[in-house]
């Protein structure tokens, strides 16, 4: 019957430089891509996830709808950055309801902010192997206002917000689609922002370690504008290398190269982190995604420091589109900028 149908949604990834839209439709063997638009933003609209210029950030959503042609409303996004804290930790075992309970209690030891300005939600994730007694909870706080402006500028847009996730956990949902990852197997994403980068650790197929770094692709671009004088636009260009300044090639080198490698230790320590952390658990593979994974060589230079693979992610590996509508080589150009909102699209209403 149609009422049991599971409504569609659009997933919509609203970064510091750009916002992207994706739609997906659930077909019987997986997903059919269906929609897809990304409209850049002034830097400053958003500032470490905090929105600063909500005016042109529900003009920029109505353009990426406009853009995509999309006639579905209801709406999955997520935050990251300051304003959010995910922490996993051990409780007695309980119910869902006994949880549900005492969840504001046992997140007042775990949370820095004042438990009353933030919103919380948690995950069970059983019984912990060697201690049926323990369970492995992962609890979500997210500030209030954050919260409230995203949804304020979605609903000033025309559209209807239905899920608040987090930009790692949406990594993860793109990764189960399109990856085979063994069970035992434990890998890493890092979705290089322009401001922030998202790590995600995962293990036995779910989150082990979530941790954002403030740091991306634009320190590299500031740091292009001040040494070769140049506006934002014209420093992006040369960073992603769809303009070359052969006078300039040195400078712009030693920028990348530089700026690679300090994202790379960053990358590298939270990855160390987890490791130390646990009972040395081996990483076998960093999946990197966002458009900072675009810096000319930071793969290798990755591969080189960590003496792991690292691959550049493509969200549409496993997806169907119609050739159609979307040409492939576009889609493998902006496939690492899709991840999340890939990861957002195939969650649906109802969902937990």
């Amino acid at each position: 019957m149609f009422l049991s149908k599971k409504k569609e949604t659009i997933g919509l990834d609203i970064g510091c430089s750009s916002i992207k839209l994706v739609e997906l439709k659930q077909e019987k063997n997986g997903y059919k891509l269906q929609n897809l638009a990304i409209s850049s933003l002034p830097p400053e609209a958003i500032v470490d996830g905090a929105l600063m210029d909500s005016v042109t950030i529900i003009d920029t959503i109505r353009d990426v709808i406009n853009a995509s042609k999309t006639k579905t409303k209801d709406v999955v996004t997520s935050v990251s950055g300051h304003s959010v804290i995910v922490k996993k930790i051990s409780l007695p075992f309980m119910t869902e309801a006994e949880l549900e309970e005492s969840i504001q209690w046992e997140a007042e030891r775990y949370i820095p902010f004042d438990i009353n300005d933030v919103n919380i939600d948690f995950q069970i994730f059983g019984s912990t192997p060697d201690n049926p007694e323990v369970m492995d909870v992962v609890l979500v706080a997210a500030k209030k206002d954050i919260i409230n402006d995203y949804v304020s500028v979605i609903m000033e847009a025309g559209l209807n917000p239905i899920i608040m996730d987090i930009d790692s956990f949406a990594l993860e949902n793109m990764l189960a689609i399109n990856y085979e990852i063994e069970k035992e197997e434990t890998v890493a994403i890092a979705n290089v922002g322009a401001s922030i980068t998202n790590i995600n650790i995962i293990k036995n197929n779910i989150s082990a370690f979530t941790r954002d770094v403030f740091k991306g692709g634009n320190q590299i671009t500031e740091e292009l504008q001040r040494q070769l004088h140049v506006d934002h636009d014209e420093a992006e260009k040369i960073k992603v290398g769809t303009k070359v300044d052969f006078a300039s090639q040195p400078v712009i080198q030693n920028v990348l190269k530089t700026s690679a490698e300090s994202l790379a230790v960053e990358i590298e320590n939270s990855l160390e982190f987890f490791q130390s952390t646990t009972t040395y658990e081996k990483i076998s593979k960093l999946f990197l995604s966002g458009g900072g994974s675009k810096i000319k060589d930071l793969d290798v230079i990755l591969q080189q420091q960590m003496g792991i693979p690292v691959e550049i992610v493509n969200p549409f590996k496993k997806i169907d589109y119609s050739g159609r509508n979307f040409d492939l080589e576009y889609l493998r150009e902006i496939g690492p900028v899709m991840a999340v909102g890939v990861g957002l699209a195939s969650r649906k209403v109802g969902d937990r």
